[in-house]
């Protein structure tokens, strides 16, 4: 069972950066899907304005603290984080050890021009790895159903 430290409602899992990233390999080897936020301050707050978010949010199998503010909250109520998580940093860990595995990935998120800068990055600096596919992550829920087949087909 995950450890946790709940703040106002949200619960970050206590973990530190590497840890993380090896938890996430082992998913991803083992073929197991994961729902990751990371989670700075305002999105906790907003969380607290929207019942919504805040659901789905829960709803994650990992909720990590992606800003020190949150670190700094979990100090003050006496339940320390053991660090920052980032999304950042995560990745980097998991590109690494991406590369090292020969693994393939498929990239989907953020602006059309920063996809494509990812995926230059990737292949000068993890040759390794194989880009199976990408999307960017301007799509309507309409289009998730038809993005989540191409990901599968592809990366199977």
């Amino acid at each position: 069972m995950k450890r946790t430290v709940e703040i106002l409602g949200i619960p970050f899992y206590n973990v530190s950066q590497n840890a993380f990233v090896d938890e996430l390999m082992d998913a991803a080897v083992n073929k197991k899907r994961r729902f990751i936020v990371t989670a700075n301050p305002e999105i906790v707050m907003h969380a607290q304005q929207d019942s919504e978010f805040n659901q789905v949010i829960r709803q994650a199998d990992y909720v990590v603290a992606d800003g020190i503010g949150v670190v700094k909250a979990a100090k003050s109520i006496g339940k320390p984080l053991k660090g920052r998580v980032t999304g950042y940093d995560t990745m980097l860990g998991l590109l690494e050890k991406a590369n090292g595995m020969k693994m393939r990935v498929y990239f989907i998120g953020a602006k059309p021009n920063v996809i494509e800068k990812l995926i230059e990055h990737v292949q000068l600096q993890y040759s390794n790895i194989e880009i199976v596919g990408a999307r960017d992550g301007y799509f309507t829920a309409s289009d998730s159903e038809e993005i989540a087949e191409n990901i599968l087909k592809k990366s199977s």
